[in-house]
């Protein structure tokens, strides 16, 4: 049988392979030449960085800042003294046919008007202006301490969700590796099979067990995602995209150096500081409510004329309410409930710190020994075999120790020392 050349054919795959191979090294050229877009986007994000791009766009930190702003306000209006009080009447004018005239004359000014000029002020007794202003300063330092304890609290929220992005990437990249790993053996499997050394039944499972583990590493990718996406959300940023990449290590976070002596409480919580000057302020208003019962006196004085009998006089008087019915019962009441309410507080927040300290130490201790546990197992695992659940639970441990890390210095007030800072 004669075959018979169709060079039209051969013409066409030849072109199709010659374009084929322009687009795919063009698309290298370019892959080489310049940088691909997102690698542009991507960018290393370290924790400390995070922490400073947290402490300045930071939503509940920046109304904090406001809270403060408030609390100077109102210390302002608690030192200004009350502004006095004009008054300007003008009376007996008559309404009738009766002359308004007088000897002197029938101008504005001569005729026999009443026109009375009075200025008055009020006087604060009793100690109100002084307990006033112990509240405002109260307040405003329970403001100040509020800040820093939403700084403190911000700092703890930022590390434990850098932490759980870094861990949820450092799961993916696990299951990737696992999936390829075992793909290439579902590959090997079929040469196998081939030979008759295994059944169909093996090569299946091998090859079910890698498409779990795509699927798992798929899971875990977007796990990873909206990690970062929390992440962004805490550093207040307008559009979180989580397109960045941890530039710190569960290894280096975990093993952060943290002395013995660091063990011992910092200075005073933040927290336990606002208790105090939220019952400073308690007991400030008490003292206020109290001194309402004293009635506040108005002096004043005027100026009247009254032509052509009292053409210029002046008078003076006081004024003060009587308190009959009123002695401000509900007002004491309510404060001291205030006060009350404000020391229990303290006493509360005072037994949640030593909680909070004991429970981050028993976790540190705990998540630092099964770190520890995990990686020697790995050093034992590794001459042997992969295992991809030893691997994920080491990872956890790391992930672990480095979040009760930060619990504890959290619960100790414990302040770190500033680094350098800055995205590479």
């Amino acid at each position: 049988m004669t075959r018979v050349f169709q060079p039209g054919i051969y013409t066409r795959l030849f072109l199709a392979a010659t374009t084929a191979s322009f687009t795919t090294a063009g698309r290298a050229q370019n892959t080489n030449s310049a940088p691909a877009t997102s690698a542009k986007t991507v960018r290393t994000l370290t924790l400390d960085y995070a922490k400073q791009l947290a402490f300045d766009n930071n939503w509940d930190l920046l109304a904090a800042r406001s809270d403060v702003d408030i609390a100077t306000a109102q210390k302002i209006l608690a030192r200004q003294f009350p502004n006095p009080s004009l008054s300007l009447s003008t009376a007996k004018i008559s309404v009738d046919d009766h002359p308004s005239s007088t000897p002197g004359g029938n101008d504005l000014w001569r005729r026999s008007y009443d026109t009375i000029a009075a200025i008055n002020q009020l006087f604060e007794i009793g100690g109100k202006r002084s307990s006033r202003r112990a509240s405002a300063q109260a307040g405003f330092k329970a403001a100040a301490a509020r800040l820093e304890d939403a700084r403190r609290v911000l700092d703890q929220a930022v590390t434990r969700a850098y932490i759980a992005a870094v861990l949820a990437g450092a799961d993916a990249q696990i299951l990737r590796a696992s999936a390829a790993s075992l793909r290439k053996e579902a590959g090997i499997a079929e040469t196998r099979l081939k030979a008759g050394d295994i059944s169909k039944a093996d090569k299946s499972q091998i090859e079910i067990a890698a498409d779990r583990l795509e699927l798992d590493a798929r899971a875990a990718e977007t796990t990873a995602a909206s990690a970062r996406v929390a992440v962004e959300v805490l550093l207040g940023i307008n559009h979180p995209r989580g397109d960045w990449a941890p530039g710190d290590t569960l290894d280096t976070l975990a093993g952060l150096p943290f002395l013995a002596s660091e063990v011992t409480p910092g200075a005073a919580r933040p927290d336990l500081l606002a208790a105090e000057s939220a019952l400073a302020k308690a007991e400030a208003e008490l003292k206020l409510q109290k001194a309402q019962r004293i009635p506040d006196p108005t002096i004043f004085a005027q100026y009247e004329h009254e032509p052509p009998d009292q053409p210029n006089t002046v008078g003076f008087g006081l004024s003060f309410p009587l308190p009959l019915w009123n002695r401000n019962q509900g007002g004491i009441r309510a404060a001291q409930a205030a006060q009350e309410q404000a020391a229990v507080q303290v006493a509360k927040l005072k037994a949640q710190i030593a909680a909070d300290i004991s429970i981050a130490q028993f976790a540190y201790g705990d998540a630092s020994e099964r770190w520890k546990g995990g990686a020697s197992l790995l050093d034992l695992l590794s001459a042997e075999r992969n295992d991809n659940e030893i691997r994920l639970a080491t990872a956890q441990a790391a992930a672990d120790t480095a979040s009760a890390l930060a619990n504890l210095k959290a619960a100790l007030n414990l302040k770190e020392l500033k680094t350098n800072q800055g995205k590479k």
